[in-house]
């Protein structure tokens, strides 16, 4: 793949391995360890893991092969060995800039004597001057909100971290709420969808409530009837509607008809008032991109006027932040087998959080933390100016091994 971003051509400068990491081979790892981490070896061309040391604050990296061989070799400052930019071919440039960016390789910085750099550090090293892009629509000014909140916390646990940027927008549980709202029960009746409630009919007609299992049981979802069958996509589209919680039943009534006629295989919503509050309380599931957009044309028609919520880290259909998407990544760009299924915001948040941190141990002057994280997450094919996924990383990665 070519590069598609303002990189500089760093081709010819002079890298070294970063020494904060020791490189150990997977069987050398202890028992504990092997056993924890044993899904990477699923992948073939596994070498084992980066291991940062006592007084760093690097995260754990698994390598393959090659990133293996390209680590020894440059122990001693150097120039990218010849093999390096015949393995990687055009994207070479992008790859390297990548390892320089996650503090695998450090870069010279411009003026020699020594200095080696890597992560937000290099930032000047490695982009272009450029002005960075804008935030387009209320979605993308929330998304730059949350990771600027992020920014400022206290935190040093990347999952921890992941976790306060995915919840970011989320309504409080004010005691009124839930004294509105204290059972699911009470969020059915809520909705409309309790036994004898105005929209149980449509639900009851097409649909076919599933069983969900930890830790996946703080949703309602349905499925509708003519899809039980059938194999499931390896992509799934997701579109997300987020009105205000006080107009839920409504929302509901046109969703479940919507989602019907439109080609809509599932959707959800939050089992009890924290699944209300938070702003993708209502969520379904496509087959194709074409789909989602046939429904979202339905849903503007349909709910014209109704106030919005908003879901962060979204790529936004209406204006106003009531409608947006995503799409969940294959299951081979996802985490060790133990680990939760990431869904699209979540893939994003967890990937923001490693890069926000990062950017805060090297202490850039040329870019913020939050900047470098949005930065950082466009190479692995998101526009975060709109938070569009770009269908590449799919396509490469899993598309093509269907």
């Amino acid at each position: 793949m070519k590069d598609d971003f303002p990189l500089k051509h760093i081709m010819e400068a002079t890298f070294r391995a970063n020494p904060n990491y020791e490189l150990v081979l997977f069987d050398r790892l202890p028992l504990e360890q092997r056993i924890l981490l044993a899904d990477l070896q699923k992948d073939s061309d596994l070498y084992g893991i980066l291991r940062p040391s006592s007084r760093s604050r690097l995260g754990i990296k698994s390598v393959c092969r090659d990133t293996a061989l390209l680590y020894f070799t440059l122990q001693q400052p150097g120039k990218l060995p010849v093999y390096v930019k015949a393995h990687f071919g055009e994207g070479c440039n992008q790859a390297i800039t990548e390892l320089v960016l996650d503090g695998v390789l450090e870069i010279e910085r411009d003026g020699g004597r020594g200095t080696f750099v890597s992560g937000s550090e290099a930032y000047a090293q490695l982009y272009e001057a450029r002005q960075l892009a804008t935030s387009q629509g209320k979605l993308a000014r929330l998304s730059i909100e949350a990771l600027k909140y992020a920014q400022a916390l206290r935190v040093d646990d990347p999952s921890k971290l992941s976790a306060r940027i995915y919840f970011y927008n989320r309504l409080p549980a004010s005691p009124e709420w839930l004294r509105r709202l204290p059972t699911p029960e009470a969020v059915a009746k809520h909705l409309g969808i309790h036994e004898g409630g105005p929209n149980q009919p449509a639900l009851h007609h097409s649909w076919s409530e599933l069983t969900l299992a930890p830790p996946y049981n703080g949703w309602r979802m349905w499925q509708q009837r003519h899809q039980e069958r059938k194999p499931k996509p390896r992509v799934t589209c997701k579109l997300y509607v987020s009105p205000n919680p006080e107009l839920l039943q409504e929302a509901v009534a046109v969703a479940v008809d919507v989602f019907r006629y439109a080609g809509a295989t599932r959707f959800k919503l939050g089992l009890d008032v924290y699944g209300l509050l938070r702003p993708d309380k209502i969520v379904a599931y496509f087959n194709s991109v074409e789909e989602l957009h046939n429904a979202t044309e339905r849903l503007l028609k349909r709910l014209e006027g109704c106030p919005a919520h908003g879901v962060p880290f979204t790529a936004e259909l209406a204006s106003d932040g009531l409608l947006s998407w995503g799409m969940d990544p294959p299951r081979d760009q996802q985490t060790l087998g133990w680990q939760e299924r990431e869904s699209w915001r979540l893939w994003l948040t967890n990937r923001l959080a490693v890069a926000l941190l990062f950017a805060k141990q090297t202490q850039s002057t040329t870019i913020e933390p939050w900047q470098f994280a949005m930065e950082r997450l466009e190479l692995e094919g998101v526009n975060t100016a709109s938070w569009t996924p770009k269908r590449i990383i799919w396509e490469e990665e899993g598309m093509r091994k269907e």
